[in-house]
């Protein structure tokens, strides 16, 4: 799901269904069918996996009770998810606590390698359809809607396997003290939408409104920080909401990868986006600075990102789109590769990789299994490609179908965030 998407999705949640006749759902499926044999992406899961899925996934709950023993057990720690209003798979978790010279983040993910790894059917399909496939209305899962929608989910007051990365940030610089990662069992408070989170913000009597407070706080300062450091920031005016979950996120990835390749040195799924030439910089500097009311402030044009930055904190709202068409004309396309040589640019780390969704995205599964195992897949090359290929190819499909909404007067955003009602003709 896009970021406007996402950021629009709560104001969503007392809103219907979109209705649409018959006719047109045989049209949309239509056309969904012919974007799926273009871009090789695979709608049905086969009877195997699907057989495979149920069997591994049986008894839940004994399955965890068998291997407690075995894992860091987090089940009394606070523990909550945030995501969009109309997310089915809930990934990510957050804990958080202040203590007298540090603050402890925990990110839980959802431990898809306790279920699904390379002896298994799963792991197969996952590597052929290389993500999910968000359309507006309309999903293509990655794995199994079993393991997806319930089995991995962080679903709350349910206890669930999970991958934590436990971070003692220091006070002042919220740099890493320290960084654990473990296999765990969590059971997640509550479920929050972005828009609940915002209110959980606000009512000082609501649950979860201190841990929602301090990790906004500390989220606020991880976003500042890496401002600071140059890292671009295109969407400045995100709410509280999105800021805690993409700055969490940013952390623990950027903390697995960094103990992937400075504690134990092994190759691992990195994502690496290189920087665009000086002249494609200075084009697009110079377009953004064209534009009507909006300067970039003297002392940043040395380092373009922080040109970006300076500007898009002040310049009038109407002109934000095109400054961020700006940049995004000039931006390389980040691939994923097994050698983080390069870094990323937008983001200005040196390593990073991603670990945080692995019921969507087939470089996160890849990593956690290299963390778990500290052993890497012999064809990471090759699945570094196929990872880099498929993004690219549910990017553009998603990109020609809500196109296709927009030409039968849908509103993409809406059937996005509220879903399709099929109705009788008749009605």
């Amino acid at each position: 799901m896009s970021d406007d998407a996402q950021a629009a999705a709560g104001t969503a949640e007392g809103q219907g269904p979109v209705e649409i006749d018959e006719d047109l759902a045989r049209h949309l499926e239509n056309k969904r069918e012919e974007l799926f044999e273009k871009f090789e992406i695979r709608d049905e899961f086969s009877e195997a996996v699907l057989a495979e899925a149920e069997e591994l996934t049986g008894d839940v709950q004994a399955d965890i009770d068998a291997e407690i023993d075995e894992r860091e057990d987090l089940r009394d720690l606070t523990t909550w998810t945030t995501d969009p209003i109309d997310a089915q798979d809930f990934d990510d978790a957050l804990s958080i606590e202040e203590r007298e010279d540090e603050y402890v983040l925990w990110v839980h993910i959802a431990d898809v390698t306790h279920y699904v790894h390379p002896d298994t059917a799963m792991w197969a399909e996952a590597v052929e359809r290389g993500n999910t496939v968000y359309l507006p209305g309309y999903t293509i899962h990655m794995l199994p809607p079993i393991l997806a929608e319930s089995v991995c989910s962080l679903v709350p007051e349910e206890e669930r396997f999970a991958h934590t990365v436990e971070m003692h940030l220091d006070k002042e610089t919220l740099s890493y003290d320290t960084i654990d990662i473990y296999k765990s069992v969590i059971e997640s408070d509550e479920r929050l939408t972005y828009a609940q989170a915002e209110t959980r913000l606000e009512d000082p009597d609501a649950p979860l409104h201190d841990e929602n407070v301090l990790v906004h706080e500390v989220a606020d300062r991880m976003h500042e920080i890496r401002k600071e450091d140059g890292s671009l920031v295109l969407n400045p005016s995100r709410d509280r909401a999105h800021k805690i979950i993409e700055e969490c996120m940013l952390k623990a990835n950027k903390a697995v990868t960094h103990e992937l390749m400075w504690s134990r040195g092994v190759e691992a799924m990195y994502r690496v986006h290189p920087q665009p030439t000086p002249d494609e910089w200075s084009k697009a500097l110079q377009e953004i600075q064209d534009l009507d009311g909006v300067s970039i402030p003297g002392d940043t044009w040395d380092d373009p990102r922080k040109a970006v930055n300076a500007t898009l904190d002040e310049a009038p709202g109407r002109q934000l789109d095109k400054i961020q068409w700006a940049v995004m004309k000039v931006m390389p396309r980040a691939r994923y590769m097994s050698d983080p040589f390069g870094g990323h640019h937008a983001l200005n780390f040196e390593i990073y990789g991603h670990f945080t969704s692995p019921i969507r995205r087939l470089s996160d599964l890849i990593n956690h299994w290299i963390v778990y195992q500290n052993e890497v897949p012999e064809n990471l090359v090759a699945l570094c490609d196929r990872a880099s290929d498929k993004g690219k190819a549910a990017e553009q499909c998603e990109r020609e179908y809500k196109g296709f909404l927009q030409e039968v007067g849908l509103d993409p955003m809406a059937v996005n965030n509220r879903g399709i009602e099929v109705v009788d003709d008749e009605d």
